[in-house]
């Protein structure tokens, strides 16, 4: 039955010889295949049919764009729409952040590179597929898709050129700064994961303004020159948010907590109670002072970028 679907279902015979993140070795960005089963076969894409391959636990290996879903692309950044849809041409209910989206979320997380391709033809019985290289996932949200329900939405942004080469999957010596090298074996490409930490002029205030103490656990790190914290932007300053670089739009936090926010694992309601995505609990509530004011459509932003409801309190 899975033969008589549209591109077959790779046999134990058809398996890839690659199976992982990144590269797949003798597989240029530029070259084209046929058919979904020709990327199957190769590893570029596994799935034959799903437009995700990869799991929530591991993260994403690759995305098909086949022009199924409302993807705005526009080459080096796509933001691409996620998988849950029964019929692509009318969405009959809310998306979750499940499976492949899941995978992509992941893939967020751990900064492994996703290999794209694009559907580049089509025709009565078949396609053209490109393949298009790795593209890394800097962002994720949830907003309302253009027949009423939710959709999750991905902003996948192409990796320089010399980062196009084999990357491996990291192990925790080698993404802590150790260099690894055996005699005789080659060098070897490593992805790891950078978190951007702006340092600006509204950033260092806010965290003047709270003597680097942070907002949500009330702790304040003491480093070797001073007090420490991030600066945490509520509302994304990238498209499609668009977040003011302001303090109203701008927390003081520990890496923790800051991680936890970009993440939407911490949630900030409009009466600052702030509560653990993770379990649930209730962590206390976000500190403000006379000078520091959380503009709450900025935090309304935040709950419904990652998935709640508009409007709602989020209860512990």
């Amino acid at each position: 039955m899975a033969k008589a679907l549209p591109g077959g279902q790779p046999t134990d015979s058809d398996t890839p010889h690659f199976d992982g993140f990144g590269a797949v070795p003798g597989v240029r960005p530029g070259q084209r295949f046929a058919t979904r089963r020709a990327l199957a076969q190769t590893g570029v894409h596994r799935q034959s049919i799903a437009g995700i391959a990869g799991r929530g636990d591991r993260g994403a290996e690759s995305v098909v764009l086949a022009g199924t879903h409302a993807d705005d692309d526009h080459g080096d950044v796509i933001i691409y729409t996620g998988e849950g849809s029964v019929d692509p041409r009318r969405q009959t209910h809310d998306q979750q952040l499940t499976r492949g989206n899941a995978a992509l979320a992941a893939s967020a997380a751990t900064g492994l590179p996703v290999r794209v391709t694009r559907r580049i033809a089509t025709g009565p019985h078949a396609g053209s597929y490109r393949y298009d290289g790795l593209y890394r996932v800097e962002d994720y949200w949830s907003e309302q898709g253009p027949h009423g329900h939710r959709v999750w939405r991905f902003r996948l942004v192409q990796l320089p050129a010399v980062e196009q080469g084999e990357v491996a999957q990291p192990t925790p010596a080698l993404t802590a700064g150790t260099q690894m090298r055996e005699r005789g074996d080659r060098p070897r490409s490593v992805s790891s994961v950078q978190r951007v930490v702006r340092s600006t002029a509204t950033a260092n205030l806010v965290k003047r303004m709270h003597d680097y103490t942070c907002q949500v656990c009330g702790i304040r790190l003491q480093g070797a020159t001073g007090g420490y914290a991030e600066a945490a932007h509520i509302r994304p300053l990238e498209p499609p948010h668009d977040g003011p670089d302001a303090v109203e739009n701008v927390l003081c936090l520990c890496p923790n907590h800051h991680v936890l926010l970009d993440q939407g694992m911490l949630i900030i309601n409009d009466d600052l109670t702030v509560v653990n995505r993770a379990d649930s609990t209730l962590l206390g509530r976000l500190h403000e002072t006379a000078e520091h004011r959380v503009d709450r459509r900025h935090l309304a932003h935040h709950r419904v970028h990652h998935g709640l409801p508009t409007d709602v309190t989020y209860q512990a």
